[in-house]
């Protein structure tokens, strides 16, 4: 990696860690210590999600800066994208100039084929949690949180619903035009531009962006 501006980018799993700095750490030094005499970091941005959410609001503002600074984007891990090979591989489509510290020579195969170990992982864990709350269950144990169960919880938790049931309703046509869009060989950036331009808004009324266009493809 040629010494140039570069733009980090971590993500920690929960709330509680993005306070407390615990992984943070880690993955500043790690980044700091691979890009020592290769580049300067102009910008860090820090999300705080879970592995299996590809809304990432941060990482959007770290592409858009890197891409407006014409800097590397640098990660720690490449699992601290996304657990999911679709969003990695799309990602890549973005045309974001980007290394993982753990894979600092990957190619557009091997990154692919990371992505889908990352992918593996991640419904590892999930099979393993759902096999120990079904033990827990068999035992006995009552599942779910208490005050969950309260009528005004249940009514939040069918407003949710209904709100998120909306915002599919809303982005179904915009993801049939940007499916086909892609079968005919556009990219990213100009499905976004083909959407705009027919005046085609986010669930939160902004213009799409290639990342946009990532998630609703996902």
């Amino acid at each position: 990696m040629k010494h140039r501006k570069l733009v980090a980018y971590y993500r920690v799993s929960t709330q509680k860690q993005g306070i407390s700095g615990l992984g943070l750490e880690a993955q500043r030094v790690t980044v700091r210590e691979f890009t020592k005499g290769k580049g300067e970091i102009i910008a860090e941005f820090v999300e705080v999600e879970t592995g299996k959410k590809n809304e990432r609001p941060k990482l959007e503002e770290a592409i858009d800066f890197a891409k407006s600074n014409k800097a590397k984007l640098v990660i720690a891990k490449l699992d601290r994208l996304s657990r999911s090979a679709a969003f990695i591989l799309t990602l890549r489509d973005t045309d974001v100039d980007f290394v993982a510290c753990d894979l600092p020579d990957a190619n557009t195969l091997t990154i692919g084929i990371f992505a889908a170990i990352a992918q593996h992982e991640r419904e590892l864990i999930s099979a393993r949690t759902k096999a120990a709350l079904a033990a827990k269950k068999a035992q006995g144990f009552k599942l779910g949180t208490p005050e969950n169960l309260t009528d005004k919880a249940r009514r939040k938790s069918i407003e949710v619903r209904k709100a998120k049931a909306g915002q599919k309703k809303r982005y179904s046509k915009e993801r049939v035009i940007a499916l086909e869009q892609r079968r005919n060989g556009k990219t990213l950036r100009q499905i976004a531009v083909y959407l705009n331009k027919r005046g085609f808004k986010t669930t939160r009324g902004k213009s799409f962006q290639a990342t946009t266009i990532m998630r609703l493809l996902n």
